[in-house]
């Protein structure tokens, strides 16, 4: 895996090509979006997915904790699909989970899907954590400096000889750095929509998710691009 550095406020960051982001110097991982549980909400609701999903996701979250060695983990919300995933663990993945957070400091940022603070499990809940210059929240905010988010499940299309090739993406500017959903079950949405173009609207940079590095491209100004696709 080859990492990307960024910086953000005048702080140091790694882009990791599995999607999520190491702050070295502060012994830090910040991840967006895992959507645990999302297959047994859907399948409560006559969906039958298959129930892989949060075991998926967990192995990938562990293969990141063990590279990176943090001692904190800050989510960036959405970490379950709903309200009440966390009581829906199977024993096996609550078992895991648990293993994955023993020892070090966790953050739950609060989404959209997730407003309340999971129950059993350790860390701390938040509507947005900051630490030095830099702001974690679920939602990015017009204006915001410093900001990590997610949220929005950023995606782009790269061009190459044998076509466009469309994956998630890292997507930041001198401001904000919008992070790509981790969760093995979500989609995305191209960052020339309005609601991602409006934060960058002198266009920033896009690191798409590759096998063990990441590509990346100027996007230029985004609100242009996302009037020439409508």
């Amino acid at each position: 895996m080859i990492a990307a550095p960024i910086h953000l406020a005048g702080e140091r960051l790694m882009l990791d090509p599995a999607g999520h982001v190491a702050w070295p110097a502060q012994k830090l991982l910040a991840v967006s979006d895992l959507h645990l549980e999302k297959g047994s909400h859907f399948a409560a609701r006559g969906a039958m997915l298959p129930p892989y999903d949060t075991k998926e996701t967990l192995e990938r979250l562990g293969l990141a904790l063990r590279r990176w060695r943090p001692q904190r983990l800050v989510l960036l919300g959405d970490s379950f699909h709903d309200a009440t995933g966390c009581t829906r663990l199977s024993p096996g993945d609550a078992a895991l989970l648990l293993r994955l957070l023993g020892g070090i400091e966790v953050v739950w940022v609060l989404g959209n899907h997730d407003p309340a603070p999971p129950v059993g499990l350790p860390g701390i809940a938040v509507a947005e954590w900051r630490l030095e210059r830099l702001v974690f929240r679920h939602v990015a905010q017009p204006g915001a400096t410093g900001e990590l988010s997610g949220h929005f499940h950023p995606k782009a299309t790269m061009p190459t000889r044998a076509g466009g090739v469309t994956r998630p993406c890292f997507v930041a500017d001198a401001k904000r750095l919008l992070l790509p959903a981790f969760g093995a079950y979500t989609g995305g949405l191209d960052i020339a929509d309005p609601a991602i173009a409006r934060l960058f609207p002198r266009g920033g940079r896009a690191f798409l998710l590759g096998s063990g590095r990441l590509f990346s491209f100027p996007t230029g100004p985004l609100r242009h691009a996302a009037g020439a696709m409508a």
